[in-house]
């Protein structure tokens, strides 16, 4: 485990002074790499980075391509493990060499959800109160095992992440998370959730139009299914997006918008092994499940397969 085990890859668009304030303390602390890809920035971001942050790794894409921007910063890295961190968001004192740790451990382990700690009061984020008291279990080192994470909070293996296609460019934006997890799970990687990891997240002052992010997380889930979830359980999703539609603009929207993409979706889908989708089903549902694989299952299983699953 060498001293530069872990890069740091910041996406980013027209978020400059935000950046510029992450950039210095990503870069104060320690000498890991730090990889920032820039989705298009309109407001000097990049010309920002390049003479303020001449050690910073600058890979401007000239357009906007969301979260798999993330995809080309990780193709970037050169180390094993992969920080990811927002424009406004960066990692605790120690919290990446304790990764490694975790990581150097577990061979299995694809991905790792930190502690994410929101504003200058350190309030713990929802997301991970509820990976926290997730259904899945533990792992043989007492860690929660999860499906979902918050992408800012998060550490993969390089080679996990590249092996599954990293995060699905058709989403763009918003669910894209918990796509790459049923991915990583599918093909046999293990993720918990490692509160002594921690990440701190300082969101912007700059209010986020709430009806267009649901109307993006309405389609993703949709589209999420498709790629993964059984086709009755598509069905019902469908079903039930087209009749809130019939009444409710944003719904009809949402609809629109995945319609599109339909095609996109089918093409990937890639059904869950039974294992994992009974753990989605799980985590979906509250529900506690109790005949998975808990902890340890050999590269080559999935992970959360019941005994007797078929191998990837």
């Amino acid at each position: 485990m060498g001293e530069h085990q872990t890069s740091v890859v910041v996406a980013t668009r027209d978020r400059r002074d935000s950046l510029r304030a992450t950039l210095a303390r990503l870069t104060a602390r320690d000498s890991r790499p730090v990889v920032v890809v820039d989705n298009g920035s309109d407001d000097g971001t990049p010309a920002m980075v390049r003479r303020d942050f001449p050690q910073v790794c600058l890979v401007p894409l000239g357009r906007n391509r969301g979260a798999a921007a993330r995809n080309i910063g990780v193709a970037v890295a050169s180390t094993e493990l992969v920080a990811f961190a927002d424009d406004d968001s960066w990692w605790d004192t120690g919290a990446l060499a304790t990764a490694e740790k975790l990581f150097g451990a577990s061979p299995d382990l694809g991905l790792l959800a930190a502690r994410i700690l929101v504003g200058p009061d350190r309030r713990l984020d929802p997301t991970c109160a509820e990976m926290a008291a997730g259904p899945l279990g533990l792992d043989r080192h007492g860690h929660r095992r999860i499906l979902g994470f918050v992408a800012c909070g998060a550490v993969v293996r390089r080679e996990a992440f590249r092996e599954v296609g990293g995060f699905e460019e058709l989403l763009f934006f918003l669910g894209e998370e918990e796509t790459l997890a049923l991915d990583l799970a599918a093909a046999g990687w293990d993720l918990i959730y490692a509160p002594e990891v921690v990440a701190l997240h300082h969101p912007g002052s700059v209010e986020r139009r709430r009806e267009a992010r649901h109307r993006l997380q309405t389609r993703n889930r949709l589209l999420s299914s498709m790629m993964h979830q059984p086709w009755p359980a598509v069905t019902r999703q469908l079903t039930d997006l087209a009749g809130e539609a019939i009444t409710d603009r944003h719904a009809r929207a949402a609809l629109g918008q995945a319609l599109v993409r339909f095609p996109g979706a089918i093409s990937r889908r890639r059904p869950l092994p039974p294992g994992v989708e009974k753990a989605r089903r799980a985590v979906e549902e509250g529900s506690e499940l109790t005949n998975g694989r808990l902890g340890g299952p050999p590269r080559g299983k999935s992970v959360l397969e019941p005994d007797g699953g078929e191998k990837r």
